[in-house]
């Protein structure tokens, strides 16, 4: 529960930004995490002991997802592999969440009455981020041989093949008659902050009394503190193409695109925040340097602190997509192609979910799991600590909002009572999004985390069960943070999410049709209709 400073705070900040208000940090002079929320119960043991007896099983799918590492929106193999998973342990599974052919929804109940919680799974990689599992050096499991852009396949260098696992909690339940619904959401594209925000813009995460999310991290840690809001944005420069050899008159839209991103890093020192973050990288700039490239595309990350901090900032970085447009004789053009709200964070939620994590103790690293560290942090030039081996110390955030990462989780926790942890998978002082994190997601570090993370949402999940006035705790924080704050989607009218047409044995296989209802299919197509650049009256002829 929030205390009465928290709900001073509240009213203090109001005026200025309600979001900003209702997710404020807590300043607290002296604080001492509560001990006893967390409750061993048979139904708890039983759960655990589901997990143990079933190690193989879960790590096994890990791997699998490891392997496939599939990118954003085309997970066709990594969502049947998650999906088989739950349906396994007795789940129904229905393909086609929010019209995204790779997302589904799982469902298991026992009894009537009883609450309903909310699990996530995901399972994209990131380009670039080929790595072979185990290895302590930089070595690409693909490469791309491209004389003229060489570089490397996707991994999972965010750990996603490591996320998931519902099923020990509906074992529980139908064991020791504890009346629960749970709902286990295979997510698309969380790379790109798509699947879960649209997702909750139709509705999907309707009826859930909990969430419970966890993501892989650097450490073993759960908290109460907040993230930053962002907005995703692509502008297309449209020029007119010509030989490189004969420019004049051509119109480059890589100019444009270059013009853009240079203009913008101007914005840093007086217009972004250190609760901001501002970064940009050109997806489409030309072919060959002898055709002066007619369609250029430049994509833009903007965060902040709240949706409505990220439109300043946004509205900023569109007029520089107007001035580089201006000057270099181009028209512009902007699509969103994802938005999110910064995550509501939950007090009680995180102290239930720390006393669980400290009473179950950090995940246990092997030495040959050490030893990767090792390895890994003296090739990235880092102290060989190897891996994170305590539960790091519940703690309030800090007041002063530095920024930070964005999630598509954070729709969620405006609309249900969410709780987020972090369980290392990576070596102390390393990042995410790395070809290092790739190297120990699916050995011995990624196998000890995600066993050790399925036990802490599990148990935190089953004293939501088997204590009521935990979960009434929860929610009651929630309705009080709330107060006053209407969620709507950060996504624009008339939003159509991205998608890929699914190969036809991925939608025999899901019993789906191609396109769903809710995008238009083929996509509208760019194409310039941009004219030479006058040179103005041709000059006399030069004797």
């Amino acid at each position: 529960m929030c205390d009465p400073h928290d709900q001073h705070e509240h009213e203090t900040t109001t005026a200025t930004d309600p979001v900003m208000a209702a997710s404020a940090h807590t300043t607290v002079p002296t604080y001492v995490p509560p001990t006893g929320l967390a409750r061993d119960t048979p139904a708890k043991t039983a759960a655990l002991d589901w997990i143990a007896e079933h190690t193989d099983r879960i790590t096994g799918l890990n791997s699998e997802i490891w392997e496939h590492a599939e990118l954003s929106l085309r997970e066709w193999k990594s969502s049947l592999a998650e999906a088989a998973f739950l349906e396994q342990a007795g789940f129904q599974v229905e393909f086609g969440t929010a019209g995204f052919p790779t997302a589904f929804t799982a469902t298991y109940s026992y009894g009537t009455g009883g609450p309903v919680l909310g699990f996530s799974g995901e399972y994209d990689a990131l380009p670039g981020l080929s790595q072979h599992s185990g290895v302590g050096h930089h070595d690409p499991r693909e490469y791309v041989h491209d004389p003229f852009a060489p570089g490397y396949g996707p991994g999972h260098g965010c750990g996603h093949c490591a996320l998931g696992t519902a099923a020990a909690v509906a074992q529980a339940a139908q064991r020791h008659q504890l009346p629960v619904t749970v709902r286990f959401f295979g997510s698309t594209a969380e790379e790109n902050l798509i699947g879960k925000t649209y997702a909750v813009s139709q509705g999907v995460y309707d009826g859930l009394d909990a969430f419970l999310d966890w993501h892989p991290s650097t450490s073993n840690a759960t908290g109460w503190g907040s993230g930053t809001a962002m907005t995703a944005v692509t502008f297309t420069f449209l020029g007119v193409a010509g030989h490189g050899g004969h420019p004049l008159g051509n119109k480059s839209a890589l100019d444009a695109a270059v013009m853009m991103a240079t203009l913008s890093e101007f914005l840093r020192e007086e217009s972004v925040a250190p609760s901001g973050r501002l970064h940009w990288v050109i997806n489409n700039g030309g072919d060959i340097p002898n055709v002066t490239p007619e369609i250029a595309e430049i994509s833009y990350y903007v965060r902040e602190g709240s949706p409505a901090r990220v439109q300043v900032l946004l509205d900023k970085v569109i007029a520089v997509s107007e001035a580089a447009a201006k000057a270099s004789r181009t028209s512009v053009r902007h699509r969103v192609t994802a938005a999110c709200w910064n995550q509501l964070p939950s007090r009680a939620f995180a102290e239930l979910m720390y006393d669980n994590m400290r009473q179950l103790g950090p995940p246990e690293f092997t030495e040959e799991a050490q030893q990767l560290a090792r390895d890994l942090q003296e090739s990235l030039g880092l102290p060989q600590q190897g891996m994170h081996t305590e539960i790091a110390e519940l703690a309030p955030p800090n007041p002063v909002f530095l920024g930070g990462g964005s999630t598509d989780v954070a729709d969620i926790s405006w609309n249900v009572p969410t709780v987020s942890m972090g369980a290392a998978l990576a070596p102390i002082g390393s990042k995410l999004h790395t070809w290092a994190l790739t190297s120990c997601a699916a050995a011995a570090p990624g196998r000890a985390t995600v066993i050790a993370a399925a036990r802490y949402l599990t148990a935190t999940a089953i004293d939501l069960l088997t204590q009521p006035e935990q979960l009434k705790a929860v929610k009651d924080e929630f309705k009080q943070r709330t107060e006053g704050v209407e969620w709507r989607t950060a996504l624009p009218d008339g939003y159509e999410p991205p998608m890929y047409e699914p190969p036809e044995w991925f939608l025999e296989r899901t019993g789906q049709t191609w396109p769903p209802d809710n995008i238009t299919w083929p996509p509208r197509r760019v194409v310039s209709q941009e004219k030479f650049s006058s040179l103005g009256p041709e000059l006399p002829p030069q004797y």
